[in-house]
């Protein structure tokens, strides 16, 4: 900084004094000082002593070996060679500010990408109540949806390629951080044609006789397993590696029955009819699981989210149902 009429290259033909760039807080005074036009308006507003303000300047230019300010009566004037500095430092800053602003957004969940995974198909019922209203509250979050098994649900987990999945009780495993969620109704889906369609509602002893088509893998057959413990070993199990639309067209085609959720009992599915099966633990219980150790700030805000809409969802079934409706002893039961 050098007094009018006087140059501008640095006093005394002087090099810069330190080879590390001046700092932001430096540079924000510098264009503090600049719009006021005067170091005593700045420091004015800056809250500062003007002689520590002019120091801080001082040091700027001499870190950058370019006078940037002369002083004269009328107040301070930027240097011919220092317009094009300035000009960068306040891009420089606005840059600085976009990225702490982004940064916040994605901090409260404002912007940024969510991963979810699921086994069970979003297609009404609970879970699209809960991505419906976290959309509602979070417009500007890319949300994205994975279809997995259970192992892969796990893995993808660990792996970090999901930030939380929606996985059943059953398929849980012991080290796991979850939330209760919701619990569904299963329902049974038949051919239109088949004998079993003349009931309004079925129990596990009509099931029993049936072959049961399931969805599994070679290295994931939980449906099968949690089946097998509500119907009997002597059932007969087809295990199909494909997706649950699948499994209704081969419903369709005759060749046997499934079981799924009461949110996809409500889907209209040409050459199948769905009953309801009226057993005390014929229902999926959903947990939202995510690693602890590794959540993010998306992560977390999701977690937090849906433990608010369980908690409301848990007091609208208790308002439904009442106390009396209430089973003590309940076994928890897992998808299908």
């Amino acid at each position: 900084m050098i007094e009018a009429n006087s140059g501008h290259p640095l006093p005394h033909g002087t090099q810069p004094t330190a080879t590390e760039l001046p700092d932001v807080k430096a540079l924000r005074y510098l264009i503090e000082v600049v719009d006021s036009g005067s170091f005593s308006g700045a420091a004015r507003r800056l809250g500062l002593n003007p002689s520590t303000l002019t120091r801080r300047i001082t040091r700027v230019e001499d870190q950058l070996g370019l006078t940037l300010l002369e002083r004269s009566r009328s107040g301070v004037q930027v240097t011919s060679g220092g317009r094009a500095v300035i000009a960068q430092v306040r891009r420089a800053l606005q840059e600085l500010a976009a990225i702490r602003e982004m940064a916040h957004a994605n901090g409260i969940g404002h912007s940024g990408e969510l991963r979810i995974g699921t086994r069970l198909p979003i297609t009404s019922g609970p879970m699209l109540q809960i991505l419906t209203a976290w959309r509602e509250a979070h417009p500007g979050m890319l949300l994205r949806i994975a279809e997995m098994n259970d192992d892969e649900l796990r893995n993808a987990l660990v792996e970090r390629r999901l930030d939380a999945a929606f996985i059943v009780r059953h398929a849980m495993w012991p080290t796991s951080t979850y939330l209760p969620v919701f619990h569904e109704s299963i329902a049974a889906a038949i051919p239109s044609r088949h004998d079993l369609a003349r009931f309004e509602v079925l129990t596990w002893d009509h099931l029993r006789t049936e072959r049961l088509l399931t969805q599994g893998w070679h290295d994931s057959q939980t449906a099968r397993e949690f089946l097998a413990s509500l119907l009997g070993s002597g059932v007969e199990f087809i295990s199909h590696a494909t997706s649950k639309q699948s499994i209704f067209s081969l419903v369709a085609a005759g060749f046997g029955v499934t079981l799924c959720v009461e949110s996809q009992s409500v889907l209209s599915w040409p050459g199948i009819v769905f009953r309801r099966v009226a057993e005390s633990n014929a229902r999926v219980e959903v947990n939202l699981v995510w690693l602890a150790e590794r959540e993010d700030a998306a992560a977390g805000l999701f977690v937090a989210f849906v433990r608010d809409w369980a908690a409301s969802w848990r007091q609208g079934q208790s308002a439904q149902t009442g106390p009396q409706d209430k089973q003590p002893g309940h076994t928890s039961v897992s998808t299908i």
